[in-house]
């Protein structure tokens, strides 16, 4: 099977718990490309047109932040949607982080 790149952090992206969150590095290192984080942020910049649904809010930058809010319309819907599953979000940073971070390395058996 030769899926896209885009489509393989699509479907990580898609296992992430309500909830929870993971990182663009996280992502790219459990497809075996530890180095490009910054292409598993370009795929979430264009998740809104993948179909199933992905649910780009829970991918968020290595310590926490909400660095691709600016993808969302309006840009606050990134922090709100975390809210309504619970994650606690303060000056665009999620609290706790690494009480509610999921890592696909060891939460996915492959």
């Amino acid at each position: 099977m030769n899926t896209s790149f885009y489509e393989q952090v699509y479907e990580i992206a898609r296992l992430i718990p309500k909830g929870r969150v993971t990182s663009y590095g996280a992502i790219a290192k459990s497809l075996g490309a530890a180095k490009s984080s910054r292409m598993v942020g370009h795929a979430m910049r264009y998740a809104g047109t993948a179909h199933p649904r992905v649910p780009a809010h829970r991918v968020v930058n290595s310590s926490g932040l909400l660095t691709g809010k600016f993808h969302f319309k309006p840009p606050e819907l990134m922090e709100e949607l975390l809210k309504e599953e619970g994650v606690e979000v303060k000056n665009d940073r999620v609290l706790n982080f690494k009480k509610v971070f999921w890592n696909p390395m060891e939460e996915i058996i492959i």
